[in-house]
């Protein structure tokens, strides 16, 4: 079984165009594929993933010049990426070092450097063949790509001081990317003291977070793979079943669509967890179940948050949860129709928050107990993030999550979780809203 934060961490073989989550469904019923060991709502799932397109080099070349251009806006000179989603974002490299220093050095202006361990230089050079400074021609040595290696008994950050000196920027202004660690960091200040160390996150967040069409059409399939593969999960809760089981479901719907994905599932009176419970859980007739969870697709993020009773809730509580659904429904439709270029992210927050107040689940986070939302992309959290108090402006082609919720602590909780897009002239959702507890994907 996969866990959510697993699966938001391993990149999908494939991705693809956009289509609608219903299609999908309905394609993959009507497929007559023999697996006699899934429920037939998975067994007749078909994989989407020769839809895909992976982004291309041509792609990645355009996010770095985009790059340069927000360094000169923000008096930036260079910008330091190491191992992580900016590094894959632009460039395509997958890479993992721990402790050692692999790191691009992206000026403003004249040429990028790596620098790396001399017995990673294979390696290396493999993944930057297929990078914007990469030589297409043979495809295995990473062409002219400026790579400075540093033996295990070498100061790398000497390699990184040596390039800025050649590059004129040693008493210049570097951006680091904010995940860096500090060991890194301080690394680099200490063996170039005259450069300026400043974040990175102007140029890195500023490219990231407003998305490309192909991005966009990337993040709709993920996020409608995702619903479909809950909607066979969901046709195929058992009483009696147990969360590992019904999580094991999710995570091989998933598979028969063909991407990699999961989520997490509580149940009862631990759906009030917004994040979940280690306590273990069954789902019996009339009970919360709530599952979060998403896929990958080319290394772009689904999040998706379903939240629905099997069968009929309990009479003496079915009209309150029912009733606790129609406001987080409710809720998530006003953070949609405020959302629009020009319009804060903290005032997106502030809509849905004030139908769970006035609805009298409030004030502030005492039932509501999260912001709204937070940016999606490579990562399935990034910027920007829809919160109280978040003064930056969206803009066309942002891409968040839009999740309200109601938890009530020793009883249930709700949440309603769909991927939205900034439109030029407003929002969409990737996904069609829940319709009801007893009918979350409209098949009654």
């Amino acid at each position: 079984m996969i866990s959510r934060r697993r699966f938001l961490e391993v990149g999908s073989v494939a991705a693809g165009a956009a289509m609608a989550a219903r299609p999908i469904l309905a394609t993959a019923r009507a497929a007559n594929l023999d697996d006699a060991s899934l429920p037939p709502s998975l067994a007749k799932l078909k994989s989407c993933k020769s839809e895909a397109t992976p982004i291309t080099r041509q792609e990645r070349h355009e996010r770095q010049e985009r790059a340069r251009k927000l360094m000169s806006e923000n008096a930036l000179d260079a910008i330091v990426l190491m191992e992580g989603t900016s590094l894959q974002y632009f460039t395509g490299i997958h890479w993992w070092g721990g402790e050692r220093i692999f790191a691009l050095v992206l000026p403003a202006k004249g040429a990028a450097f790596y620098v790396c361990p001399a017995f990673e230089e294979g390696r290396a050079r493999e993944q930057i063949a297929n990078a914007p400074d990469g030589e297409q021609a043979g495809g295995q040595d990473g062409g002219q790509a400026d790579v400075r290696i540093w033996q295990e008994d070498e100061n790398p950050y000497q390699r990184v001081a040596q390039g800025l000196r050649e590059r004129g920027i040693a008493g210049g202004k570097l951006g680091i990317e904010e995940t860096i660690h500090f060991v890194f960091t301080d690394g680099i200040a200490k063996a170039a003291p005259q450069v300026q160390i400043t974040s990175a996150t102007p140029v890195t967040a500023g490219c990231r977070m407003i998305k490309s069409a192909h991005e966009i059409a990337l993040m709709r399939l993920a996020a409608q793979v995702t619903l479909a593969a809950y909607e066979a999960a969901y046709l195929a809760v058992k009483d009696g079943m147990t969360q590992p089981q019904l999580e094991e479901l999710v995570q091989k719907a998933h598979e028969r669509l063909g991407f990699t994905g999961g989520a997490d599932v509580q149940v009862g009176e631990f759906s009030a967890f917004p994040h979940g419970s280690v306590t273990p859980q069954v789902v019996h007739e009339g009970t919360i179940v709530l599952m979060d969870g998403g896929c990958a697709v080319e290394g772009y993020q689904s999040d998706i948050t379903r939240t629905f009773v099997l069968g009929k809730p309990s009479q003496n509580v079915g009209d309150k949860m029912r009733k606790v659904f129609d406001i987080v429904h409710h809720a998530q439709s006003a953070a949609l129709a405020t959302a629009r270029p020009g319009v804060e992210c903290g005032l997106i927050d502030a809509a849905a928050r004030k139908v769970i107040t006035d609805a009298g689940y409030g004030p502030d986070y005492k039932y509501f107990t999260h912001r709204l939302g937070h940016g999606m992309g490579m990562d399935g959290h990034e910027w920007p993030y829809l919160v109280r108090g978040n003064a930056i402006k969206l803009q066309p082609n942002m891409t968040t999550s839009n999740e309200p919720g109601i938890y009530i602590r020793g009883e249930f909780g709700i949440r309603l979780e769909d991927d939205m897009h900034i439109t030029d002239n407003g929002a969409e959702l990737f996904t069609p809203q829940s319709l009801s507890l007893e009918d979350p994907f409209g098949k009654a």
